[in-house]
């Protein structure tokens, strides 16, 4: 089918704002808690309110679309989207429509072939969320927890430039990477940081026109994402495909059964009603105003990939694990910084602290940056071996302790004594006559076998090097003998 057909998506991203109020009122944004508690008379929609619009709200808006290289529009104008849902308790979402804070732009992603594709952008804008609902299928009733409504999204809409599952999966990860480098958003998915609306319709391949599409609402994981394109991606060319037609509907996606179920036909614009708010003037956003937001951007992540690349001289694989997260590269940087061993850096970084940090937070892990740097530092002097190091490197998760610290107390500083090595490798070839003389009479894979023996009795902190050249110089001379 795929040979045929192809799917033609357009994304509708929705960013939950990481401001301490909400949009339009002075309730938290925070996170969970008792429902229905965050709230006030403004969020409630009651009678007589009038909503004031939240700066820092406006202005993390305007880093998106400068982040994005958008065109931030001095005047725009909030609208009255009406729609009747039991979450809405104004019976309105205060949004924006003809007159967006921005429109065009841009976002690059890249495939696992290192091909890049330019996602065009229709428009970035801003509204308020909406409450939430819990079915009790028990109760048969429904519950609404109204501590959401008021908090500030951004929307992104973009052009229909997505063909497939993974584009769209990777136009999400670059959206959510840069929002998180920007500090705008928490990026946590699971409690609806970001969410996403998919539009998607299938034509013949070479066809210039679009079929009609469906809308698959309220998505918050890229894994579900992607199935969600690829399930409605088949069943549309399915229908088509026996001589069907596609009719335009909003559809839910049930992960439990991996299918799309009809929500409600898909509304127009026109449906909803929109006419501009009476209770907030125009939003008026100065060139001044736009260029103080731009002294705030940070190193945005395609600049920080190249610039790692060409500061670091390390591979671009690692770089793009590295650069995945704000965090994570303010994290290595340090540690290369401090070890001045970029690629060691590196590689500690993306296996043993990745490791560790699999089911949690990096702020949260006790192993600061420059004391892995001190570790990787010492591992490149030779002070400690590689072995030792990752024992140390699991006390400093444990305790948080330095490396010096700890390999100072347990005794784990590598031995360079010449001396002391030859004892020990004469020692253990004395312990093993038989396996020597097999060695010398051609059975040179012992040689490994020999070189663990003296790394054991050493409790691996002999100098690898140092013991190699040792072993090697010993055997010769029994060879002679």
């Amino acid at each position: 089918m795929l040979s045929e057909y192809e799917a033609v998506i357009g994304l509708e991203v929705h960013i939950q704002l990481k401001t301490d109020s909400k949009i339009f009122c002075g309730c938290s944004t925070a996170f969970g808690g008792e429902p229905n508690i965050r709230v006030c008379p403004v969020c409630l929609g009651m009678p007589g309110v009038l909503p004031k619009i939240n700066k820092r709200a406006v202005e993390f808006t305007i880093k998106m679309v400068l982040a994005t290289a958008g065109t931030v529009h001095q005047e725009s104008i909030f609208a009255r989207k009406n729609y009747f849902y039991p979450d809405l308790p104004k019976g309105y979402q205060i949004s924006q429509y003809e007159f967006p804070i921005a429109t065009g732009g841009a976002v690059i992603i890249k495939n696992k072939d290192g091909e890049q594709k330019r996602i065009r952008l229709s428009r970035i804008h801003l509204e308020e969320e909406a409450g939430k609902l819990f079915h009790d299928t028990d109760d048969r009733c429904s519950y609404i927890d109204l501590n959401r409504c008021g908090i500030p999204l951004v929307e992104i809409v973009t052009e229909p430039d997505l063909r497939s599952s993974e584009e769209a999966y990777l136009f999400l990860s670059k959206i959510k990477q840069i929002a998180e480098y920007l500090d705008i958003c928490t990026g946590n998915m699971e409690e609806g940081a970001i969410r996403c609306d998919i539009n998607i319709s299938v034509k013949s391949k070479g066809d210039k026109n679009y079929g009609t599409r469906r809308e698959i609402k309220n998505m918050n994981s890229l894994k579900f994402i992607k199935r969600a394109i690829d399930y409605e991606r088949d069943s549309q060319i399915q229908i088509i495909k026996s001589g069907g037609n596609i009719s335009q509907e909003t559809m839910l996606w049930d992960e439990k059964v991996g299918v799309t179920k009809l929500m409600r036909t898909k509304e127009e614009s026109e449906d909803y009603r929109y006419f501009p708010e009476p209770d907030l003037m125009r939003l008026e956003i100065t060139p001044e105003w736009i260029e103080r937001v731009r002294k705030t951007l940070p190193e945005l992540p395609d600049e920080k990939y190249r610039r790692f690349i060409r500061q670091y001289g390390i591979p671009a694989y690692d770089v793009g694990v590295l650069t995945s997260s704000r965090n994570l590269a303010d994290y290595f940087e340090v540690v290369a910084l401090v070890s001045k061993q970029p690629k060691l850096a590196s590689n500690w970084v993306m296996v043993e602290l990745m490791r560790e940090i699999k089911e949690t937070d990096i702020s949260r892990i006790k192993v600061r940056p420059e004391n892995l740097g001190t570790l990787i530092t010492m591992i490149a002097m030779g002070k400690i071996s590689s072995r030792s190091a990752k024992d140390v490197f699991a006390e400093m998760v444990r305790t948080g302790r330095n490396a010096e610290e700890i390999v100072k107390a347990e005794g784990l500083k590598q031995i360079s004594d010449k001396a002391k090595i030859e004892k020990v490798v004469k020692l253990v070839l004395d312990n093993n006559r038989v396996s020597v003389r097999k060695y010398l009479r051609g059975k040179e894979g012992l040689f490994g076998f020999f070189f663990g023996q003296v790394m054991r009795e050493t409790n691996g902190r002999a100098e690898p090097g140092l013991v190699n050249k040792i072993l090697m110089d010993e055997l010769n001379k029994r060879r002679g003998q």
